[in-house]
């Protein structure tokens, strides 16, 4: 019964999302400090304060305090902007950029002229409807 917990806690999958939830933590906190330390009062200075915690009705003497809930969609959507524009427009740019001098693999296989399946550059005839290819005709 250990072993089997052993083999379970050590496979590539587990060690890999426990590590990942580990950063996304760490990240999100480092998110979480930008948006509220910088882009948060560089908002306030811009528009005045942000905080929409006193925003609230009351129905038949219910209170209903929708500010806060207002905030945290206003909270949400910046650092949703922050991660976009500096985590992944940097993390696309990089991937394009190394990616730019890569060259596909030469094709292994080509389509049949009679039924358009594919087989293989080698083939003299098809596999699927059995019709003669010739070599030549490989592109």
């Amino acid at each position: 019964m250990l072993s089997g917990f052993k083999s379970f806690i050590l496979r590539g999958n587990v060690v890999d999302l426990a590590v990942g939830v580990v950063i996304g933590a760490a990240f999100g906190a480092i998110v979480d400090k930008l948006v509220k330390d910088l882009i948060t009062p560089l908002i306030a200075a811009i528009v005045g304060k942000p905080d929409f915690s006193a925003i609230g009705f009351t129905i038949n003497g219910t209170k209903f305090p929708v500010g806060d809930f207002i905030n945290a969609i206003v909270s949400f959507l910046l650092i949703a902007t922050a991660v976009y524009f500096f985590v992944v427009v940097p993390v696309n740019a990089l991937m394009a950029r190394s990616k730019k001098g890569e060259v596909p693999p030469p094709p292994s296989t080509r389509k049949c002229p009679e039924c358009l399946s594919e087989i293989p550059l080698a083939a003299r005839k098809c596999a699927f409807c059995t019709s003669p290819v010739s070599a030549a005709a490989a592109v």
